[in-house]
């Protein structure tokens, strides 16, 4: 075949095919009988292995190692190549970040993007002395920042400098929440839980309610936290999860809290008894303990048919608590 045709079934540029001729990579190894070079089938096919090499990054110079050296092993020319395609795909994951933190930020100047991405820049630092300072600096935290502010919390793994985010996240208030809230999603660990805190230190209405409807999640302490605070914000759904968490030491104290102030209501409060004492018969020691020490701010008369249970228990030492509490509860 010549040139033209070898271009048009090909795709590959007549000036491209020049070049490989040039250097030597792929040339037309025959001629016709009126001296037109021309294409072998085997130059032809050559050409394809040139230009698939070209597609996984291969440099020309590499290709002809490639394919003139019969000995030759791809294996770790392949694998360097991988290193370098992976290396390029985090240089793009990152500034694909960058672009989405500064969109996110609604800049409606040139200022504000530049402003914003001084911001990244600075949280970016791998010093996190110098992370926790820019944190504790902006006096004023602008709205606009928030999704900056995010991002910086959500990937930080210096606790004091996390600290100083947290502080500076809070101060922003509701406006962090859409972008916490779906953090919660995020397939990183580190990255639910510092959402989490966050939302929960912001500490807004709208910030805990979306904590509070959490209760299915995935995650065992988003889902215990979710339990806590709708029980706090006076959801008695909540009981049966914060009675299990009081038995199982996960959060107890936090739980115990919610569940006095579900208490409040006569109905609730035997709920909760009731539960306790369900919970009691599968707990351990120290679980059945921490029920008691529940059991004991909980009014009715189901929270003192529970506490008479645990009285004859066969630990001594919850025993004796629950027959302390009862004595106590007595003379009100």
């Amino acid at each position: 075949m010549l040139i033209g045709e070898v271009a048009r079934r090909s795709g590959v540029s007549a000036r491209m095919l020049r070049h490989y001729d040039r250097i030597g990579l792929v040339s037309p190894s025959t001629r016709t009988a009126g001296d037109y070079r021309e294409y072998t089938d085997a130059d032809v096919q050559r050409l394809f292995h040139v230009e698939s090499l070209r597609s996984l990054g291969f440099s020309l110079a590499q290709i002809s190692t490639t394919l003139d050296t019969a000995d030759f092993a791809p294996g770790k020319l392949v694998e360097q190549l991988a290193e370098r395609a992976r290396a390029q795909l985090e240089t793009t994951v990152e500034l694909l970040s960058r672009l989405e933190r500064v969109h996110a930020s609604e800049p409606r100047h040139w200022s504000d993007v530049l402003r914003i991405v001084e911001l990244i820049r600075g949280f970016d630092s791998s010093s996190a002395s110098d992370r926790q300072r820019l944190a504790l600096s902006l006096d004023t935290v602008d709205e606009s920042n928030s999704a900056v502010l995010v991002e910086a919390l959500l990937r930080e793994k210096e606790p004091n400098a996390a600290g100083a985010l947290l502080w500076s996240i809070a101060r922003i208030g509701d406006t962090a929440v859409p972008a916490l809230s779906g953090a919660l999603k995020s397939d990183g660990q580190q990255r639910r839980h510092r959402a989490l805190e966050a939302l929960l230190k912001i500490g807004t209405p709208g910030s805990l309610a979306v904590v509070a409807a959490q209760t299915a999640h995935s995650d065992p302490q988003i889902r215990a936290r979710a339990h806590i605070t709708a029980g706090m914000k006076g959801d008695d759904r909540a009981v049966p999860s914060l009675v299990a968490l009081v038995a199982a030491g996960d959060l107890d104290i936090e739980a115990g809290d919610a569940l006095e102030i579900l208490a409040t209501d006569e109905q609730v409060a035997t709920r909760i008894a009731r539960h306790a004492s369900v919970a009691s018969s599968a707990a351990d020691t120290d679980g059945r303990r921490r029920l008691v020490g529940m059991l004991a701010s909980m009014p009715g008369a189901a929270a003192d048919s529970t506490l008479e249970l645990l009285a004859a228990d066969t630990d001594a030492a919850v025993a004796i608590a629950a027959h302390a509490h009862l004595k106590a509860r007595s003379r009100r």
